[in-house]
């Protein structure tokens, strides 16, 4: 299994804050059968810049750490990038880290209650660079959550999403669970990925949620979100979902008058 998206890194942003957190969240994820993981601290968000070169070292460091414990984990250097007006001259001053060594994937994220009117326009000129957007935890945002036709019309320009699995069984609240559940239901979802902190609620669910999936949508979607993790970190072809809206319940108008 491959989590695509997680802060063990010590130190680097709001997740773990020392190497012994790490290891022991290291150790998590293999319990939940996570064979290897994407390290994406949080890069130019406003509070946390840490660049490719500097993630790289302490992700070799952090391996050895592990080699060291006999814990079972291969990671790899990544980012979770907030989208951003920097975002086009870091990508061509080669200061970004994609999920895969070929520059394809990028683990792109926005601001927890807001999508920047400028998406669309970044997104286009970041698709002339040969990436792939993976949008992660789209279901936590409350714009998108308000707005569910903006993830629909990134993931048909040809955006891909990732959905905490967390989010997924419930540890954000029923919303949340509400509405990952309604994305999977949709086609809008690609992939589970841990988004693992050292903080209450954001631990490693992954199993959960796919023991849920298994029971909710069946094996088959189970083994295809496996299956696109694989392609995204080996810079293979994501075969695109057939994407539907959300159905929205209509509002009851006041007094039924018109």
């Amino acid at each position: 299994m491959i989590d695509l998206h997680c802060h063990l890194l010590p130190g680097l942003d709001d997740g773990s804050a020392n190497m012994e957190i790490s290891l022991k969240l290291a150790q998590e994820a293999v319990d939940n059968g996570v064979d290897f993981a994407l390290l994406t601290p949080h890069h130019m968000n406003g509070v946390y810049t840490n660049h490719r070169q500097d993630v790289i070292d302490r992700t070799q460091e952090f391996q050895a750490a592990l080699k060291e414990r006999d814990i079972k984990l291969t990671v790899f250097p990544g980012q979770e990038v907030r989208i951003n007006g920097d975002l086009l001259e870091a990508i061509d001053q080669h200061d970004i880290l994609y999920a895969d060594e070929s520059n394809q994937y990028l683990m792109l994220e926005f601001p927890d209650d807001d999508v920047p009117a400028y998406t669309n326009e970044m997104i286009y000129q970041v698709q002339q660079r040969g990436i792939i957007p993976v949008i992660v935890h789209p279901e936590r945002n409350t714009r998108v959550m308000e707005h569910p036709e903006i993830l629909l019309e990134l993931l048909k320009k040809g955006c891909l999403s990732q959905i905490t699995a967390s989010s997924y069984v419930g540890t954000f609240g029923e919303k949340v669970e509400k509405f990952s559940h309604q994305l999977i239901a949709t086609g809008q979802g690609y992939v589970f990925s841990s988004d693992a902190h050292n903080l209450p609620g954001r631990k490693y669910e992954v199993r959960e949620a796919f023991d849920k999936l298994k029971v909710e949508f069946g094996n088959d979607l189970a083994q295809r979100f496996e299956d696109n993790a694989k392609a995204i970190i080996n810079g293979e072809v994501v075969v695109s979902n057939q994407i539907r809206p959300i159905a929205l319940k209509k509002k009851k108008k006041l007094f039924g008058l018109f």
